[in-house]
């Protein structure tokens, strides 16, 4: 019997290939479950209270200063009318409307159909007199549809 010889190949070896295809597709999958999980626990956690306009839970403050805007462009700082329409103006009738210092509050109380630069123009005034705390006037909706 002739015996055959077995040869090696010891010079060349193939060095194993690791295929990235299918942990990228896994990647993928994890990373739109976190991104869809993480999305949707925003919402759970914040439990908000919306508040609501109630005419009748106004109260009477000593500290705030009524601004009224009308639909032309009038302006009237506690039920006394300005008689300019400038900044400069309303900023005086404000400073002396103050009767709580710089801790009067400005509730600015315009028409729906009044111009923006009059508000705008409120807000300036009471920037210029020192009055930091300004808040809107709503109507409810219950009177709103009458």
């Amino acid at each position: 019997m002739s015996r055959a010889r077995m040869q090696f190949r010891h010079g060349s070896r193939d060095e194993p290939e690791i295929n990235l295809i299918p942990f990228i597709d896994v990647l993928l999958v994890v990373l739109i479950f976190l991104m869809l999980s993480t999305t949707y626990s925003k919402f759970t956690e914040m439990q908000l209270r919306l508040p609501t306009a109630d005419v009748d839970a106004q109260r009477d403050y000593p500290k705030e200063v009524i601004v009224t805007v009308s639909a032309d462009g009038r302006y009237t700082v506690n039920k006394a009318a300005v008689a300019d329409r400038n900044v400069s103006s309303v900023a005086a009738a404000l400073g002396a409307a103050a009767t709580g210092g710089k801790d009067s509050v400005v509730i600015i109380s315009a028409d729906a159909s009044s111009p923006h630069q009059a508000v705008v123009t409120v807000m300036e005034a009471a920037r210029r007199a020192g009055l930091m705390q300004i808040t809107f006037a709503a109507q409810s909706t219950a009177q709103a549809g009458h």
